[in-house]
């Protein structure tokens, strides 16, 4: 039988930073500790369902560039500074963590 997951969300973030720069849009997101340890320079991340490049990282914080046509046919043209987004952070960093702690997968018996 295969395990349901309730919640396919890794968690939230906050929109911290949110302008235009010539024709791109800068795109800070604050997330919790746990997230930003998969959080990889040039890897993948999902924001509100949408899987999207980091441009930077620092402590707390990750950024995005959106290009001019990502901003106009998706819904982030619709978010402001102090909304909260859903992440899904990459999936290599996860398997990259399971196996160098000797993991096994979340099954249900």
């Amino acid at each position: 039988m295969f395990q349901l997951i309730d919640q396919p969300l890794d968690g939230l973030g906050k929109i911290i930073r949110w302008e235009k720069s010539d024709k791109d849009h800068l795109l800070d997101i604050e997330a919790a500790r746990d997230l930003m340890r998969y959080v990889v320079f040039k890897g993948s991340i999902a924001v509100d369902g949408m899987s999207l490049t980091v441009a930077g990282i620092k402590k707390h914080s990750f950024r995005i560039w959106i290009i001019p046509h990502t901003y106009e046919i998706t819904a982030l043209r619709e978010r402001k500074m102090g909304d909260a987004v859903n992440l899904e952070t990459d999936l290599l960093g996860k398997y990259v963590e399971k196996f160098v702690k000797g993991g096994k997968a979340r099954r249900e018996d």
